[in-house]
């Protein structure tokens, strides 16, 4: 069956590796290394891909956002992709850290679906068969990040709001400007602690500061929201779904959950310099045991400001609930318009509402957020995974 949507895979195969738009490149000067700014040299693979899988997701029991990934499945029937062959169009630029896009296009329009680096090229070349195949196995910048060695952070000042200091170290990494989209902070900062560390690090840790959310989108944007987002991102028109095959979106597959995953009735956050600040819910604990996490090294300017986090951090977890963990759908076996809309279009913290009718008249209704967005596509099946989980409370601290 014809897929509903074109998969575009394009790389840019020139030398040195940037932070820069996909396939714009530019000088990113790293805790490891300086990559300069070299002419573009793209490829649209498109026609050699047999396989897709991309995700990108907030991991909820670590309580943040994971590095997208991507693998592309590429045949070779001319050696084209092996590094050593000097007759390959591509020579010599298969090495590590080339960028990646994969993109959509839809209804005349084109829609960024991953945008990140080949980490390691995978060759199988089975017995018996002319045919082999490369897999590209991909990561988005946080792959960078994470190899970006920083102690001194640019500019940094104590009293600048958490998205000010996420802005400053990613100039500290000369991340674009261009590529960013960053709110300001709720919460203001000590003075950066000038310790080594990656910047991702150094980024998560103003992410569970703030209480907000940083990570790279699908555009490979760098992406900051501040706590009175992701607190009210709810949105008053829901995309609906609904497994009665006549409303809504019908979806494929749906996975339920209802254990203590997600509980925390006690929360210790401790602030640079600062003395621990606990938070304990001891109803909750006395219905489901206890559940505590602790976070260090935090960069709040107070130590009320740590306890006001530890508060809010128990009063929206402490209670637990049946959880709707992921819905697929299946975007050609269905064969409707609208999935094919929400699979391109649904990104983090998009408010989605979920009816399931299951046995006898028995049903569940939520009013989820999106927190993962999953692509498995081939020339003939394409399904969409989508994870959601419950919208935080609005807590005012």
């Amino acid at each position: 069956m014809a897929l509903p949507a074109t998969p575009i895979v394009k790389l840019n195969l020139a030398q040195g590796a940037s932070f820069g738009p996909p396939f714009v490149l530019g000088t990113s000067k790293l805790g490891f290394a300086e990559f300069s700014s070299t002419p573009t040299n793209i490829v649209d693979i498109s026609s050699s891909v047999i396989k897709i899988d991309t995700r990108k997701e907030r991991n909820l029991l670590q309580d943040k956002y994971t590095a997208g990934q991507a693998t592309i499945r590429v045949v070779d029937p001319n050696g084209y992709w092996n590094p050593q062959n000097t007759a390959s169009p591509y020579y010599p630029n298969l090495v590590p850290l080339r960028q990646v896009t994969v993109q959509a296009t839809y209804g005349g329009t084109t829609y960024p679906i991953f945008a990140g680096y080949i980490a390691e090229y995978k060759y199988t070349y089975p017995k018996d068969q002319e045919t082999g195949f490369v897999d590209l196995i991909c990561y988005d910048a946080f792959r960078l990040l994470f190899n970006s060695l920083i102690t001194t952070v640019t500019g940094q000042a104590a009293g600048q709001d958490t998205g000010t200091r996420v802005g400053k170290i990613l100039d500290t990494v000369k991340w674009p400007s261009a590529q960013r989209s960053i709110e300001i902070g709720d919460t203001t900062c000590q003075a950066d602690p000038g310790t080594s560390r990656n910047a991702l690090e150094a980024l998560q840790t103003l992410e569970f500061t703030e209480q907000g959310a940083f990570y790279i989108d699908r555009a490979g944007m760098a992406v900051f929201k501040d706590r009175t987002f992701v607190y009210n991102a709810q949105s008053a028109s829901p995309v609906k779904f609904n497994n009665n095959g006549t409303t809504d979106i019908n979806y494929f597959g749906i996975t339920f959950a209802h254990d203590d995953k997600t509980i925390v009735n006690s929360c210790t956050v401790t602030r640079t310099g600062g003395t621990a600040q606990t938070y304990t819910d001891t109803t909750s604990q006395g219905i489901y045991f206890y559940h505590g996490i602790t976070a260090t090294d935090m960069l709040m300017q107070t130590d009320a400001n740590a306890l006001a986090l530890a508060t809010a951090y128990v009063t929206t977890r402490k209670d637990t609930t049946i959880r709707i963990d992921n819905i697929t759908l299946d975007l050609v076996t269905l064969g409707y318009t609208t999935g094919v809309q929400a699979a391109l279009d649904l990104d983090y913290f998009d408010t989605m509402q979920i009816t399931n009718y299951g046995q006898g008249t028995t049903s569940i209704v939520k009013t989820l957020q999106c927190q993962g967005i999953a692509h498995s596509i081939t020339p003939n099946t394409w399904l969409t995974t989508f994870v959601t989980q419950e919208a935080l409370l609005d807590v005012n601290y």
